[in-house]
């Protein structure tokens, strides 16, 4: 990061071109503002939900004021867990795609891992703990030697379901305390295919428009 910086810094000089700051995770944020799958274009009020590998937390958006926090993670970001758990069954990187396409020949009841922070008040996430019940049960089978057939399989359908169900009983709690009819759901984690799948049923229940970025500005 600071290479890039300093180069991005060095080429604007050098070339008489103005270097213009961004904040990552706004950008994220401006995403959905820009090319929601709806067609129009998202402005604020609304809440976000920024899921990407190094960072899960909610935002109020509002057009007077920088996003302010509403919850974030306290330890694993989702993407990390993603990333370590398809490490953890002999995936590919990055971990989010190759667990989503494993997964959907798998059964998302198979394994009953625990749903992070369910029973905790407030909006904040935890995915350490996930991350290491899928290492434990791996472990009690014997390993990924050991698994049959299929196991891997339901290890990541399993896995994906509850991050997915996290993500959306958090970003459901956060629209009805801020009383929202918007929420934009961005970063990387945001191109997952169950999470696009559930938070729009969510929205659908709750009476708030779940709005997606393009898949390429995930």
């Amino acid at each position: 990061l600071l290479v890039g910086l300093s180069f991005g810094k060095a080429f604007a000089y050098s070339q008489g071109l103005p270097f213009v700051g961004a904040h990552h995770l706004v950008g994220h944020l401006v995403a959905a503002e820009v090319g929601g799958a709806s067609g129009k274009n998202l402005e604020p009020p609304y809440v976000g939900l920024v899921v990407s590998g190094g960072h899960t937390a909610l935002y109020r958006v509002s057009a007077e004021d920088r996003p302010s926090v509403l919850g974030e993670t306290r330890d694993d970001a989702a993407g990390e867990a993603f990333d370590k758990v398809a490490k953890l069954l002999g995936l590919e990187y990055p971990g989010g795609p190759a667990i989503s396409k494993l997964a959907q020949q798998g059964d998302p009841k198979a394994i009953d891992f625990p749903r992070p922070m369910s029973r905790r008040p407030g909006l904040d996430f935890s995915y350490s703990g996930l991350k290491t019940a899928v290492s434990v049960e791996l472990a009690r089978r014997g390993g990924l030697d050991s698994l049959r057939p299929g196991d891997r399989a339901d290890f990541a359908a399993s896995f994906e379901a509850a991050v997915v169900e996290s993500l959306v009983a958090r970003s459901v709690r956060a629209m009805r305390l801020e009383d929202s009819r918007r929420m934009a759901i961005v970063g990387g984690v945001a191109a997952n295919r169950r999470l696009r799948e559930e938070m729009t049923a969510a929205g659908e229940r709750e009476g708030f428009e779940a709005v997606f970025p393009p898949m390429d500005l995930c």
